[in-house]
């Protein structure tokens, strides 16, 4: 493993920080794709983390590809069309299925660039806020590139596929304003505020019942793409689930009580 993700802990919020500000935050190496979906697994298997906040380190959330390793056809960017295709497929295309996957809420803290494969980085978040310094681009055609990391697909259901077309096609940046008008963030901070507000936000996400979130937010990511009657279906299942649960019956007698919920992840 290298260095390239910095995991800390705050109680059911997990940290997780791009560390390579001297390259943006850059994707380079195959590692740096393991160390992601190795933390969604560690995350995954711990039922007591609630939250996942994601941002980078430095002035840079994440410049997606290295310029410098396609420029000279290394790491990530090695080998035939063929080694090439299985690259991605195997590299960087396991990073938006194990987030998306990954039934734990994420939150990403936008604090600088998120360009290219950064940009669909943040995308994979279930909940963006940003920096009012952040930058926003769908940049691949710029580097006569496709998004190559789930983009396509991503970036339409956010922001609707008008303007992910606009930002897709010209792969013009995007500031913080023009972001939050785009829907593409749900929030906006001074620089020097961004962890705090969104520590502040992941612990009240936190705050609820760690299994309703992860099937609240199965259920979201279902409802993507089933019809109403299936997704009444499964909803209903989840929900028999959910009621059998010790933290839903503290949640009730807590406020009948009127009192704070002491929640026990059973």
């Amino acid at each position: 493993m290298t260095d390239f993700l910095l995991k800390t802990r705050d109680g059911p919020v997990a940290v997780w920080t791009l560390n390579r500000p001297e390259a943006r935050n850059a994707f380079s190496k195959p590692e740096d794709m393991f160390e992601i979906e190795d933390a969604c697994e560690e995350v995954r298997a711990d039922p007591s983390i609630h939250v996942v906040v994601i941002t980078g380190a430095g002035a840079s959330f994440c410049a997606g590809g290295d310029i410098k390793a396609m420029q000279n056809r290394t790491g990530i960017f090695e080998g035939s069309p063929y080694r090439l295709r299985n690259r991605y497929r195997d590299g960087i295309q396991r990073i938006p299925m194990a987030l998306y996957e990954l039934e734990t809420p994420v939150i990403a803290a936008v604090n600088g660039h998120a360009i290219g494969a950064g940009l669909d980085f943040a995308c994979m978040a279930d909940i963006r806020i940003a920096s009012t310094t952040a930058i926003f681009a769908e940049s691949f055609v710029k580097l006569g590139i496709v998004p190559g990391d789930g983009g396509a697909w991503l970036l339409p259901r956010i922001v609707g596929m008008p303007r992910a077309s606009h930002m897709a096609l010209t792969g013009d940046a995007l500031n913080a304003q023009t972001a939050l008008d785009w829907t593409l963030v749900t929030q906006l901070t001074a620089p020097e505020d961004l962890m705090t507000t969104a520590m502040a936000l992941a612990h009240r996400v936190a705050s609820s019942p760690g299994h309703a979130l992860r099937l609240t937010k199965r259920l979201l990511r279902e409802g993507q793409h089933m019809r109403l009657g299936p997704l009444l279906e499964l909803s209903a299942a989840y929900q028999a689930l959910a009621h059998h649960t010790n933290d839903h019956a503290e949640a009730v007698n807590a406020m009948i009580e009127k009192r704070p919920p002491n929640y026990t992840d059973s």
